[in-house]
């Protein structure tokens, strides 16, 4: 199964020293059945594309708690048996759980089939996505709106021997 696994750019750069990503247990995001049923959708490409970007919401929430870190978002494609990734059975309960899944341990980086991030063109957006995340989750409109922004940008693609010059 394939997951994406939300981090920051220097949560990148440890799993890339520690040769994993880890510990567990970590938060991921995959195409569960809640949200085939959200999505709506038998097209598999377009299923791991909203898995992906919900990856990409959890990494703007990890930046919003980590200050000081380069507002980046980063998500991390990775291949785990079907057994490893653990869905809610009640996600479809709850929106904001659409997709994720719990993995018990540390995934080895060499399970990674792509690295995604946000390019430099989208550092000010994504800031101010991450400075606005309070109010939009307490009913702003204007607050969503800056949100939005930075959604608007495309996470890119790279490969998974690119990221010591991702992390820098």
């Amino acid at each position: 199964m394939r997951v994406y696994v939300p981090l920051t750019l220097p949560g990148l750069a440890e799993a890339h020293k520690a040769g994993e990503l880890g510990p567990g247990p970590l938060t991921a995001y995959a195409v569960t059945p809640g949200l085939r049923e959200w999505y709506v959708s038998d097209d598999i490409e377009e299923l791991e594309y909203a898995a992906l970007n919900r990856a990409a919401a959890a990494s703007l929430r990890l930046l919003a708690r980590a200050a000081g870190t380069p507002r980046r978002r980063v998500v991390v494609a990775v291949d785990v048996p079907d057994q490893d990734a653990v869905a809610d059975p009640d996600e479809v309960l709850d929106a904001s759980a659409l997709g994720e899944v719990r993995i018990a341990r540390a995934v080895p980086l060499s399970r990674a089939a792509a690295v995604h991030a946000d390019v430099d063109d989208a550092v000010a957006d994504v800031s101010a996505a991450v400075d606005a995340l309070g109010a939009a989750d307490h009913g702003d409109d204007d607050a969503q709106f800056v949100v939005d922004g930075a959604e608007d940008h495309e996470l890119l693609w790279f490969g998974v021997q690119e990221i010591p010059d991702i992390v820098g």
